[in-house]
């Protein structure tokens, strides 16, 4: 029970690797909150918790609007009575290079990222500081370490996220606030499924794409959300402003 009587909030939390570490904060003590786009989606995340006895609840929000930001940041607390930890993982890929790129695909890949982690934040920030602390964990990429083909925007996002980690944990740790990220390689996800289409590729051919990294496979959504819990908990009280790589060596060489 590691986050036993603590309360997260995870945007994003309705699919994919946000899915995965809703269910599992939940089985480890805390109380979740999620947001995302899709009520659907998350009723279903919050019937799964509440089903293996957890605690959760649901906020439709799109993280590139201020005001639905600071609405889920007051909503949490309003329901759970503070917040200890803020999982930014919400984000979109779409498959282009500068050439191809629309602006509005650019906008909706960096506002997605970038800006809604910023925002998210910024709304978080004051109530963590205020209760005595927190801890922020931001979803980059690999790819917001090194280059990625046909991924001009969401390289530029991902990669924005990592700097501003940084930059935030010098700003807050002196107020008791840890601030870092994860940088997930290819892991199964619905957006992953959704890549593969847009390229043009099988999913088996995707699949084998992902088997030249020193592990030989792709990851699942569910050791990454490992990853974010380690650094969501105490067992990571010293550390602030890293960059902890889940993506089976792929940006090793």
């Amino acid at each position: 029970m590691r986050l036993a009587d603590k309360v997260a909030l995870i945007t994003g939390g309705t699919s994919g690797i946000g899915r995965a570490t809703a269910g599992l904060f939940a089985r480890e003590g805390a109380a979740v909150a999620i947001t995302g786009r899709s009520e659907e989606r998350g009723r279903e995340v919050v019937a799964e918790i509440e089903r293996e006895g957890g605690r959760a609840i649901f906020f439709p929000a799109d993280v590139r609007l201020a005001e639905d930001c600071r609405r889920s940041v007051e909503e949490t607390v309003a329901a759970f009575g503070r917040l200890d930890v803020l999982f930014n993982n919400a984000g979109v890929f779409v498959a282009n290079d500068a050439i191809a790129c629309s602006e509005e695909e650019w906008d909706a890949q960096v506002d997605t990222s970038l800006k809604g982690s910023f925002l998210m934040s910024k709304y978080a920030l004051p109530v963590m500081i205020a209760q005595g602390g927190g801890s922020i964990v931001n979803n980059s990429s690999g790819w917001g370490l090194v280059g990625g083909d046909r991924a001009v925007a969401y390289c530029a996002a991902k990669g924005g996220m990592v700097v501003m980690t940084k930059a935030m944990a010098l700003d807050h740790g002196p107020q008791g606030v840890r601030v870092n990220c994860v940088c997930p390689g290819d892991t199964e996800t619905p957006m992953e499924h959704a890549d593969a289409e847009h390229r043009g590729m099988t999913w088996e051919a995707y699949l084998a794409s992902a088997s030249d990294r020193p592990l030989g496979r792709m990851g699942d959504a569910d050791e990454v959300a490992r990853a974010v819990l380690f650094l969501a908990s105490d067992e990571a009280s010293f550390i602030t402003g890293a960059v902890l790589t889940v993506d089976g060596g792929g940006v090793a060489g």
